[in-house]
């Protein structure tokens, strides 16, 4: 074994761990969750603390 066999097994579990990370990403059954997630921004149910808020918390 020689240092091309250890570059292309490298290459192979990276390639394995990005289709990994984009199955994981774009599964059917995470897509209701990450709709939901991606609306939290544009939520206007709660108040934003101030910083005095923040203070009194501590």
């Amino acid at each position: 074994m020689d240092i091309n066999d250890v570059r292309g097994l490298g290459s192979l579990f990276a390639l394995v761990a990005f289709l990994g990370i984009i199955w994981w990403a774009y599964g059917s059954s995470r897509r209701k969750r990450f709709e939901e997630d991606a609306k939290i921004p544009f939520s206007e149910n709660e108040e934003m603390p101030t910083d005095d808020d923040k203070h009194r918390s501590n």
